[in-house]
């Protein structure tokens, strides 16, 4: 085996391999990335036995085809230190060595035969669904700040996604909930009136986040009962899903909340990050006291002191003190595309609804919190 690539090409595949390969393994080879040379291309593939990474890259001069198994980690941290733009050849010289050879440098890695690499049956039945990828990045991104890192209940480890209609068209919509707080968005999809509710877990998405943000292809999804497989121009991302059912959510979706409480989202989020700011483990949460032009925010910690600030708001109700846990208000009004948060509020104990109204599709519930 025995080819020349530019390190920039190899580098940009290894990046995502990162975020799959696990860095402390029991079964040696999955710390490995396979490197299979044939048909003019390179592939590559990294697994954690959940998730599965393959990309082709065709951009390289091959001598001879071959294929291998070396620490995808190494790999990674060698070129990333070897300066932008180097061409770099590969060579295996043995079963259990390959030599990385530049300009200035040479490497030896140690390799893990590729018999020892798990195999995959990567086929899928189902049609492929083609997605838009900004709308999709944009769902994963609202819905993923509320997953939930319970172990016990591993059925909100991850985002249920599933079919909705809505005024006779069809969406695909995704939905994440900790028991806190919840997040709902959709995105307008055609053909998907036959896909599978799956729920996909944390690191799938987070990996997914990665490619959507770095990868200008089309994007398509295909799933079945137990994976769902996510293809990318030349890169393909294959997952298990969660094994679960995933509760009905529209049960702690509030439907008689009619207090309206508007604010703007970057007065908002600077304002609770300051006072915030004055509890040191951000356990005591933050008191927001509602009158009809004004948002009192204050928050007081018995071990460091107490924080009060007035923002500028319209309320339409009777005063309401309520309590929350200021992260997830954070979370929530960072992910608002609107300039304005609008809050739909019933009393001080009730859920809250928060809408974008630049994102009619979109929603977010939060509990609040005794203070």
């Amino acid at each position: 085996m025995q080819f020349d690539i530019n390190r920039d090409v190899l580098l940009k595949s290894l990046n995502f391999v990162q975020g799959v390969v696990e860095k402390k393994n029991t079964l040696p080879i999955l710390s490995n990335v396979l490197l299979n040379l044939r048909n003019n291309k390179l592939e590559i593939v990294a697994t954690d036995l959940d998730i599965v990474f393959y990309d082709e890259i065709s951009q390289l001069k091959v001598v001879q085809e071959g294929n291998t198994t070396t620490s995808a980690n190494v790999l990674f941290d060698i070129l990333r230190k070897i300066p932008a733009g180097t061409e770099i050849n590969f060579s295996l010289k043995s079963e259990n060595k390959l030599s990385l050879k530049s300009k200035n440098s040479d490497f030896n890695l140690l390799c893990l035969p590729p018999s020892n690499f798990p195999t995959f049956d990567d086929k899928f039945e189902s049609e492929k669904i083609e997605l838009d990828k900004n709308n999709f990045l944009s769902l994963l991104n609202k819905t993923k700040i509320s997953i939930s890192n319970d172990d016990t209940r591993h059925y909100l480890n991850g985002i249920y996604l599933h079919a909705t209609e809505s005024n006779k068209n069809m969406f695909l919509t995704g939905v994440a909930t900790d028991s806190h707080r919840l997040s709902s968005s959709s995105i307008l999809v055609n053909d998907i009136k036959n896909f599978a509710s799956i729920i996909v877990p944390r690191k799938t998405v987070f990996q997914l986040c990665s490619l959507l943000d770095n990868i200008e292809e089309k994007l398509t999804i295909q799933a079945n009962a137990n994976k769902i497989k996510f293809t990318l121009g030349k890169i393909s991302l294959i997952s298990k899903v969660i094994d679960g059912k995933f509760p009905d959510y529209q049960k702690v979706v509030p439907k008689e909340n009619t207090k309206t409480l508007t604010v703007s989202s970057a007065d908002f989020i600077s304002s609770v990050e300051r006072v915030a700011s004055v509890s040191i483990d951000r356990k005591e949460g933050v008191k927001l006291e509602l009158s009809r032009d004004k948002l009192k925010l204050s928050v007081n910690s018995t071990n460091s002191g107490d924080g009060n600030e007035v923002v500028a708001a319209k309320y339409n109700g009777e005063d309401i003190v309520i309590g929350f846990n200021s992260k997830y208000l954070i979370d929530i009004a960072t992910e608002i595309e609107d300039k304005n948060l609008t809050f739909s509020l019933k009393d001080s104990t009730s859920p809250v609804l928060v809408f974008d109204n630049s994102d009619k599709n979109s929603f977010f519930v939060i509990m609040p919190m005794k203070i």
